[in-house]
């Protein structure tokens, strides 16, 4: 008889046991608003996420990337790219550099911008180009961002745009 009863009452606490998925734990991370954490963030996490974190920036209105590092020394960069542009903004000393806008959205403002596609091709471990279409001021553009992957975190290394030079000869050209 105890065990009829001992059963009976852990079934009556089975029915009155909440039903459906598990809460989420108290401790996860919660989502960063765009801008410089986020992407840092991203970058530990893969190179289609790191993408997508840089150009949401410019399509979250009221979104900044907050104060810039000093030239060469911006973590979104790898180590060449920011030599370069580190290099082009010395060499100009004071005048215009031949980096004088985001070449992530190949502007210097951005209005109305949407992230139209992004394909991420990786060609080993710690390699990658992502093919990106985005809209910015009504004009629709394209670009390739090749990427390397840094210690633990995924970089820009070079930013092509059809048409034109790869940014890292343009930064070559002018600090030759």
């Amino acid at each position: 008889m105890r065990h009829i009863l001992i059963v009976a009452l852990f079934a009556g606490l089975a029915a009155c046991s909440p039903q459906g998925a598990a809460p989420e734990p108290a401790d996860a991370p919660a989502a960063l608003p765009p801008g410089r954490p986020a992407i840092y963030e991203a970058a530990r996490v893969g190179p289609e996420e790191f993408v997508r974190a840089l150009y949401a920036v410019h399509a979250t209105p009221g979104a900044s990337m907050g104060e810039p590092p000093a030239p060469g020394q911006d973590p979104i960069y790898d180590r060449m790219l920011n030599a370069m542009i580190g290099a082009d903004f010395a060499k100009a000393a004071g005048e215009v550099p031949t980096l004088n806008y985001d070449p992530v959205c190949d502007c210097q403002d951005s209005e109305g911008f949407t992230l139209d596609s992004v394909t991420v091709t990786r060609a080993g471990p710690a390699a990658a180009e992502a093919a990106v279409v985005f809209t910015n001021m009504g004009e629709t553009k394209r670009q390739t961002l090749k990427l390397v992957k840094e210690g633990p975190m995924w970089k820009v290394s070079d930013v092509l745009v059809p048409g034109r030079q790869p940014l890292t000869e343009q930064l070559m050209t002018a600090i030759s």
